[in-house]
């Protein structure tokens, strides 16, 4: 049988949902490829998550979860973030909606299991601290799994677009050419977008690039715990993140671009446009990364403490039925001498009594076989002075009317020697006892090597 496979030297898992399409009358699930590439070409393993009905139910078979991409697909429920309910004071019409339908037939289209398992796996991330990367339609659900909220279409409710000022309309998909559509946004100072093309920016076109864009809805209303990091000329954002769940080293990523840098390449060519065009991937890979070392550090914590409760359980030995039938006739002894020594002359010592005050005798006595002369000694004298002082307190005591003098009379005529002897008697017995079942109970050598 082949040995277990080092968990540590496994590459961090990351899952991507897929979008479904039809081709030869069926179903097909598929993601993007430039996706795929990207997650494994920085060190990651993409684990597509089907677009099943009733996989939202399973999420838990997929962990573990190191880090969550969403991309493209159909628009998101409104209903999800209040759009066209009676809260929705804003909404399109059902005219402006039926207009939406016929010109983007493909995405205008609600997947309600797809919206169920993304969701679901958004807010996993935002709960356990998963990376997170969001793109198009992934930063929509992002936002809304926030309590942000969207633009049903862009060209019908943007501001700018709906009075056609034709200096800020700004075309978001076209089409007629997919991949190499442009359009411009400015990108914020003191953001992760500008660190990263940095070195493309503050020419003459300012903190200006052109980016890749195919969708027809957007953020509206940003989640609170989002800042934005890019704006397209007509006021749309084009990029957020969480700055406080932000550092990639220490394995924290929560982000959305609403643009593709992944399709940001020159015509008949993978050479990307800009140099920072794959760092959203190399950055979220890199929290993936971090992010499934801190899981390991966890989890070897965990085993350490769970293999060292098992191994004091396992070393604590269990009393057999007669060993503790024993211990407990010990316990009554040595308690009965107690109460004879500290005055509880009111109680008889009946036959049974006796003889559990013999066994504590001779306990103390077997004992000291394993300790040093002189404690043996001594122990041997507390033996004999516990079954003298019964033998004695049970002859005189039972022909006694008042228990109490005739016990107390009974001490006054014990030497101050014998007296002694029981209250040392006392003392060394519990310290005996405690020794003694420490030795019991010590785990075995091993166990601390």
């Amino acid at each position: 049988m082949s040995p277990s496979p080092d968990l540590s030297r496994i590459l961090p898992r990351v899952l991507i949902v897929s979008r479904r399409t039809v081709r030869k009358n069926k179903f097909v699930d598929f993601v993007g490829e430039y996706h795929l590439d990207l997650v494994v070409g920085y060190g990651a393993v993409p684990v597509i998550v089907p677009r099943v009905a009733g996989v939202h139910t399973m999420l838990d078979s997929f962990e573990p979860i190191h880090g969550v991409l969403l991309c493209e697909g159909e628009d998101i429920d409104p209903y999800l973030y209040d759009a066209g309910t009676d809260n929705d004071k804003d909404g399109l019409t059902p005219e402006q909606l039926e207009a939406v339908r016929r010109l983007h037939p493909s995405d205008a289209a609600v997947d309600h299991e797809k919206d169920s398992i993304e969701l679901l796996l958004a807010r996993r991330c935002l709960e356990r601290g998963i990376p997170f990367l969001g793109i198009c339609r992934g930063s929509q659900v992002l936002n809304v799994a926030c309590g942000g909220s969207l633009y049903q279409d862009v060209d019908q409710e943007l501001p700018s677009h709906a009075t056609a000022d034709a200096g800020a309309v700004v075309c978001h998909m076209d089409y007629a050419d997919y991949d190499g559509h442009r359009h411009p946004v400015r990108v914020l100072p003191g953001t992760p977008l500008h660190e990263w093309f940095a070195e493309s920016l503050g020419g003459e076109e300012g903190d200006e690039m052109m980016v890749n864009s195919y969708h027809h809805q957007g953020v509206r209303r940003l989640a609170e715990r989002f800042v934005p990091m890019a704006f397209a000329p007509d006021g749309l954002v084009e990029g957020f993140y969480d700055p406080d769940a932000y550092s990639p080293g220490e394995g924290k990523f929560i982000m959305g671009l609403q643009f593709h840098p992944e399709r940001m390449r020159k015509a008949g060519s993978d050479e990307f446009d800009y140099p920072g065009c794959a760092k959203a991937y190399q950055e979220f890979v890199r929290a993936v990364v971090a992010y499934q070392a801190k899981l390991a550090v966890v989890r070897r914590f965990q085993d350490v403490v769970t293999r060292g409760r098992s191994a004091v359980t396992a070393a604590v030995p269990k009393l057999s039925h007669d060993m503790e039938k024993q211990r407990k006739v010990l316990v009554r002894s040595f308690s009965l001498a107690k109460n004879m020594y500290f005055g509880a002359g009111d109680t008889t010592p009946a036959e049974a009594e006796r003889r559990d005050l013999d066994a504590g005798a001779e306990f103390l006595e077997t004992v000291a076989a394993a300790l040093s002369s002189q404690q043996e000694k001594r122990l041997k004298q507390m033996g004999a002075t516990v079954r003298n002082a019964s033998g004695y307190l049970n002859s005189r005591l039972k022909v006694s009317e008042d228990r109490e003098a005739a016990a107390r009379a009974l001490m006054g005529k014990m030497s101050a020697a014998q007296l002694s002897s029981l209250a040392a008697f006392y003392r060394a017995m519990g310290s005996i006892c405690s020794d003694v079942l420490d030795a019991k109970l010590q785990p075995p050598s091993t166990l601390h090597e």
